[in-house]
């Protein structure tokens, strides 16, 4: 048997190819993928090759590249030294697409009943956001402005709302996007509205407390610390293409800014006393909104396609990424 697995062979190509299936060695899980989630910010700046030639971006993202790390599962197989109850147990995983993946058991979460293969796959996006929420010290009835309306975008609107932010305020160029917002969230688009002036009218004159960057457009990056308040809290939540050149005096200094990064690394690792919010930590609590139904994410798929039609989905997406939002190729 062989191991369909999607590569990036080079900038603008990529393969479906037949690899060998891994074997589990040690505490390691073999899993069969059912689902996996493209992240479109992160796979399609990989796949364009479009990046400062001695960025992080470039040392990360060398060709060929295997992408993906939201798979869902079922574990087929165990190495020696891993648990074999866990045979027959549907799992997440930071793995790659392909149709077999293996991973350290100590590295997989469980999925509980109740919570779909397709609800699941999105754990990583859920985790980035709600690291990043956390990190941005949003406390109840602040205001938010959040630039981006893509998947991360979608996520960091509705966990601010859940944790008390009013109002939180959404901008981007594309109204499909605006358009999956729930009714509680305020939809501006920049290309119809002046965001400016609009944030200043829905904070009374306060402007925000907190802008999200979600976007990874780094030179919309100035433009957007227009909508804080001065002591306000500006958090890095996408992952910038390349750099922003900002005087420190005026953005920084002078209105005494706090910018926050707030990579998906920035998670402890391991839960402590101090801080319990590590990676694990909040993929279950996600899991836990979704069999509550206090979340939904279902309504974010866009596209439901077979990993044998991967090469023509991703020409897609990089010709015009505003048309997707969750992107989930099917393993069955």
């Amino acid at each position: 048997m062989k191991n369909p697995t999607v590569v990036f062979q080079k900038p603008k190509s990529v393969g479906v190819e037949e690899r060998e299936i891994p074997q589990p060695k040690g505490d390691e899980v073999l899993i069969r993928t059912k689902r996996s989630l493209i992240s479109i910010g992160t796979e399609l700046t990989i796949l364009s090759g479009e990046f400062p030639p001695q960025s992080y971006w470039a040392n990360y993202g060398k060709y060929p590249f295997i992408p993906g790390y939201d798979n869902i599962g079922r574990v087929v197989d165990v190495g020696p030294d891993a648990d074999r109850s866990l045979i027959g147990k549907t799992v997440a995983s930071y793995s790659p697409h392909a149709m077999y993946v293996s991973a350290s058991q100590k590295d997989v979460m469980l999925v509980p009943q109740g919570v779909s293969e397709e609800e699941a796959s999105f754990f990583t996006i859920a985790e980035i956001v709600m690291n990043g929420v956390r990190r941005s010290q949003l406390s109840f009835g602040e205001s938010v402005v959040i630039y981006g309306a893509g998947l991360l975008g979608q996520f960091t609107a509705r966990i601010c709302k859940m944790a008390g932010a009013m109002p939180v305020i959404v901008t981007d160029v594309s109204d499909n996007r605006l358009e999956y917002l729930p009714d509680n969230i305020v939809k501006i688009n920049p290309l119809k509205q002046n965001v400016v002036s609009e944030v200043e009218r829905l904070t009374k004159g306060r402007m925000a407390d907190i802008v999200f960057e979600v976007t990874g457009n780094q030179n919309l990056i100035v433009e957007e610390f227009k909508c804080l308040r001065r002591l306000g809290r500006f958090v890095v939540l996408s992952s910038p293409r390349g750099p922003t050149y900002i005087d420190l005096h005026d953005y920084c200094n002078a209105p005494s800014f706090t910018i926050i990064g707030a990579h998906n690394m920035s998670h402890p690792p391991v839960e402590t006393l101090n801080n319990p919010w590590s990676r694990r930590r909040h993929v279950e609590f996600f899991f836990d909104l979704l069999q509550n139904r206090e979340l939904e994410v279902s309504r974010l798929i866009t596209h439901r396609v077979s990993y044998m039609n991967a090469q023509k989905l991703y020409e897609q997406l990089l010709k015009d990424r505003t048309i997707a939002l969750g992107v989930i190729l099917l393993w069955d």
